[in-house]
């Protein structure tokens, strides 16, 4: 029978100069869902996500990834990421930091970049640099960068960030369109309809306690 486990965590815990920033969580993933995780600031939310993302190392636990262990600084496959503010190079315009962007892979055409531009209520043939973009348009563009390889696994810590109440519409409407087609997400959010209109499943984060709301 196969897996439908995108992600699995068994037993997280992350020490950080004594402190237990996560504290033995167990959480599984399923194909096509979308979980929320709700709490405040330095509760866990954005520790968790850069664990799973393999861009910090657990203290204790195993995490896996469609099927493969997350350690060592491996970044899982399949998987686009909005944690804490995204860094692009202000100097070049939108389609010019996905491309380059785009090159480490290799995988999309142009077309694909400009599509998902698009997708995220942006111009893609607008040549302005990213330096003047308003922090919604730079939110916007990240979400873009997550989205433009396909992937299968979603981790976005508060997407909507600095989005006008247009932007956040559209945002959560391609976000329930994805789910539909299988994509899992990870969402954090400080906005309870984010959470509501998004999320199947809801778990509380708390000094690195994570539990069902």
């Amino acid at each position: 029978m196969k897996n439908n486990k995108v992600v699995e965590i068994s037993n997280l815990t992350k020490d950080i100069k004594g402190t237990k920033v996560l504290s033995n969580i167990n959480l599984n993933l399923e194909s096509g869902k979308a979980y929320g995780i709700v709490g405040r600031n330095g509760s866990g939310k954005s520790m968790l996500f850069k664990a799973i993302c393999g861009l910090i190392n657990p203290t204790e636990g195993d995490i896996k990834v469609f099927d493969k262990p997350i350690k060592n600084g491996s970044f899982p496959d399949s998987t686009g990421i909005i944690i804490e503010n995204p860094g692009f190079l202000l100097q070049y315009s939108a389609f010019k930091n996905l491309k380059i962007l785009a090159s480490i892979n290799n995988t999309i055409s142009d077309e694909k970049i400009k599509d998902t531009i698009t997708l995220v209520g942006l111009d893609p043939n607008d040549k302005k640099s990213v330096k003047k973009y308003s922090l919604g348009m730079k939110q916007r563009l990240g979400i873009a960068q997550a989205l433009m390889e396909d992937p299968k696994l979603l981790i976005l810590d508060e997407p909507m960030n600095g989005l006008d109440s247009e932007g956040v519409r559209q945002i959560r409407k391609l976000l329930l369109d994805l789910k539909c087609k299988s994509v899992t997400i990870l969402l954090a959010s400080h906005n309870s309809e984010d959470i509501s209109e998004i999320c199947d499943y809801v778990y509380t984060m708390e000094n690195g306690v994570l539990s069902e709301a």
